[in-house]
């Protein structure tokens, strides 16, 4: 698995299409209703999936959060329930990929959102956020995050999201307070369905749920059965429910990416 996660990065080095900014969550815990903290952070597949499929497809990819630390694992994320398919191979070639971009890339030195500036967002050919729970401590609320989405949304550059991570959408109204900039968008997040399963495991209930917050902001939500794949795409943006679509969406991101290169591309030899 090593020669394999060593592979997936060796591919970028021979045609780099261009740059994907992948923004993480600072936090290790979140808090529920009753002020109890649980450990969260990324997590590992939907991470890991869409990770290996931007390398592979010859994208480059450079990390960032709020504070500029080190991301942290959901530990609910590091089990091989997640990995039926290979029983739990697949986990150990992605926690084994995000150690060799924590030596080779920025993984494990993030830049900081608020350091990267408007100019230097142009460089990028898109921008994708992972989920767990994370996402919805610090990122809802971080006002760089929300410039940085706007750029993104302004020049029609492909975004994608995956599970809690959407809740990040919301931190544009700190830039542009209304309309919401993804109003009437077409998009899904883990379902309040999916999130009442952490709850009864918690024993605790959340302070607000991703699904609720994103549909009262203006969102056309379109959630799928629990624990069932399911991606949106609507104009740049696309959105992925849960672990079990981080494959299709590294798959829908790269098919957006690689068209708007070739829209580029076009235009310049037009």
């Amino acid at each position: 698995m090593a020669a394999a996660a060593a592979e997936t990065l060796n591919t970028t080095a021979h045609h780099n299409k261009g740059k994907v900014l992948v923004g993480m969550s600072s936090a290790d815990y979140i808090r529920t209703s009753d002020n109890k903290k649980h450990a969260t952070g990324f997590f590992l597949r939907e991470l890991g999936r869409p990770l290996i499929k931007l390398l592979e497809a010859g994208y480059d990819v450079e990390f960032a959060n709020p504070q500029g630390n080190p991301p942290a694992l959901d530990p609910m994320s590091d089990n091989k329930i997640w990995f039926p398919m290979s029983l739990g191979a697949e986990k150990e070639h992605e926690k084994q990929l995000l150690e060799r971009l924590g030596v080779e890339k920025n993984f494990k030195n993030p830049r900081r959102f608020a350091d990267i500036g408007d100019q230097e967002l142009v460089g990028y050919a898109g921008i994708f956020l992972p989920g767990g729970h994370a996402p919805m401590t610090d990122l809802w609320n971080d006002k760089d995050l929300g410039r940085i989405l706007m750029h993104f949304h302004n020049r029609s550059k492909p975004t994608g999201i995956i599970c809690h991570a959407p809740v990040a959408l919301l931190s544009t109204t700190l830039v542009q307070p209304k309309p919401w900039t993804y109003e009437g968008y077409q998009m899904t997040c883990y379902s309040n369905a999916e999130e009442k399963m952490n709850e009864m495991l918690w024993r605790s209930s959340l302070q607000f749920k991703a699904e609720d917050a994103l549909r009262n902001s203006g969102a056309i939500m379109k959630e799928a059965l629990p624990m069932m794949p399911n991606v949106v795409e609507d104009r740049e943006l696309i959105t992925g429910q849960g672990p079990t679509s981080a494959d299709r969406l590294g798959d829908a991101l790269v098919k957006a990416l690689d068209q708007s290169l070739g829209a580029v591309q076009g235009l310049a030899g037009a």
